[in-house]
């Protein structure tokens, strides 16, 4: 659990764990193992450089209107210090973009990890996200 425990916060977290010993626990700890395989696949810092709009989305943040989706993790140490991501503030796409993400800073904010997405491209997310706005 200690790598989840780097990207979800600890209510949501022991929210997990409580759905694991209710009657849907094979339901919730197969969740939890394809959750924590998405963020030990993730690349590292700049392993996705140069892929644009191709570049998979492994985890996707939410709260009040705002996104932000993880392209790419930083590790030192077995902490981690920051993600690479494109982000929506607001639901303002005109302003959304790529750059670094303190994962830190959103769990202490009441972001949750949106524990249903699966993997797509940023392409696709960004099609999705102008859909929604038009």
């Amino acid at each position: 659990m200690k790598i989840l425990e780097q990207f979800i916060s600890k209510s949501q977290l022991a929210c997990l764990r409580e759905a694991c010993r209710g009657e849907e626990g094979k339901y919730f700890n197969n969740m939890i193992l394809k959750l924590k395989s998405h963020i030990v696949s993730m690349p590292k810092t700049y392993g996705t450089d140069g892929q644009g709009d191709d570049v998979t989305v492994m985890l996707h943040y939410f709260i009040n209107g705002s996104d932000w989706w993880i392209t790419e993790r930083d590790v030192i140490l077995d902490d981690q210090v920051q993600a690479f991501g494109y982000v929506c503030l607001n639901g303002d796409t005109d302003c959304a973009e790529l750059g670094y993400i303190s994962i830190t800073e959103l769990i202490e904010n009441n972001v949750e990890l949106d524990l249903y997405f699966e993997p797509t491209t940023l392409r696709d997310v960004k099609k999705k996200l102008f859909e929604k706005a038009a």
